[in-house]
């Protein structure tokens, strides 16, 4: 394809590009109260300035390279400047609502990596267990097995002590998402781990339940919450990758740059999971471990699901200045 923009046009326009990156350095360094109210000033007026450089870039293939170096510096700008300013309900409300859709399809390659290995691990871990029912006593405790083969659900101690165990089950959830986006740090091999971990866990005791006939006892009390949590989990698995891969694969960039850029873009696509487990969680602590009819909570987890694909694939338009 043949070059849109001159070479001059990006000679033109490079200065102020190299400007508004050496007032971020002096920021990254020295903090936001090292630059002049007039410097501050001059930032947001090259802010938007090379917001509007990078609807051009974006139109010609050729220039990749420009376009991705401006990006970067647009979401290191955004960060500062917008962190000024008072957030609340409303600023948060649109962030998911309009900015966190084109977060998470701009890294969907790295959340479809993350489920194809939960599901390649799962469906290991229900074939070893039904191939060789022992097997499951590696992921399974007695008491569990136990319980099973009394025909109970273990979930069942969970009704009577519902709002302390709402927060510990909060928790947990939060810490195992946030523990999978970190793993990318060990370049991607701790964030497949953890997947590796879930994966097979899920699989097991899905094999198990299905040889107790107890198929239906298990996913009655896992759709409710699991279309929110076991996304979520997904998801950070996707924001361990993209850390990851920007350890492994710096591309054109130094690595350092690249590690930062991946690192914004990891944590970005991480924070959409906080109201989801917020909501999985209350609906784990009441709703499904309780005697709520089976129909029910089916239902319940297919509308939350399909809420969930609503709210990610829908079409939104974007300003330049929200995207990375």
């Amino acid at each position: 394809m043949a070059p849109i923009l001159s070479n001059q046009w990006i000679a033109k326009r490079r200065p102020h590009w190299d400007r508004l990156a050496f007032l971020l350095t002096r920021s990254d360094q020295h903090g936001v109260a090292s630059l002049s109210r007039s410097e501050l000033q001059e930032m947001a007026l090259l802010y938007r300035q090379v917001a509007g450089d990078l609807s051009v870039l974006r139109r010609d293939e050729t220039a990749r390279t420009h376009t991705e170096n401006v990006n970067m510096l647009l979401a290191r700008a955004h960060h500062i400047i917008y962190s000024r300013k008072k957030t609340g309900w409303a600023a948060l409300f649109r962030f998911l609502k309009d900015e966190y859709p084109v977060i998470f399809r701009r890294q969907g390659s790295y959340v479809l990596a993350s489920l194809l290995v939960s599901i390649a691990w799962g469906i290991l871990g229900a074939a070893l267990t039904t191939a060789r029912p022992q097997f499951m006593r590696h992921y399974v405790g007695p008491a569990m097995i136990s319980t099973m083969e009394q025909h109970k659900m273990w979930t069942e101690s969970i009704v009577s002590v519902a709002p302390q165990e709402t927060s510990h089950i909060m928790t947990n959830n939060l810490s195992v998402s946030f523990l999978t986006f970190a793993g990318g740090i060990l370049f991607g091999i701790g964030t497949f781990l953890l997947l590796f971990n879930n994966g097979m866990m899920l699989g097991v005791i899905a094999a198990a339940c299905h040889q107790y006939g107890m198929s239906i006892a298990l996913w009655s009390f896992v759709v409710p919450h699991g279309s929110l949590e076991l996304p979520a989990i997904i998801i950070a698995g996707g924001a361990g990758f993209r850390i990851g891969r920007a350890m492994l694969f710096p591309g054109g960039y130094r690595w350092k740059e690249s590690v930062a850029r991946g690192g914004i873009e990891a944590s970005r696509l991480v924070s959409g999971v906080i109201p989801m487990l917020v909501v999985a969680g209350c609906l784990e602590g009441f709703f499904s471990p309780s005697h709520a009819p089976v129909w029910l909570k089916f239902t319940v987890g297919g509308l939350l699901f399909s809420l969930l694909l609503t709210w990610l694939f829908r079409p939104v338009k974007t300003a330049p200045a929200a995207q990375v």
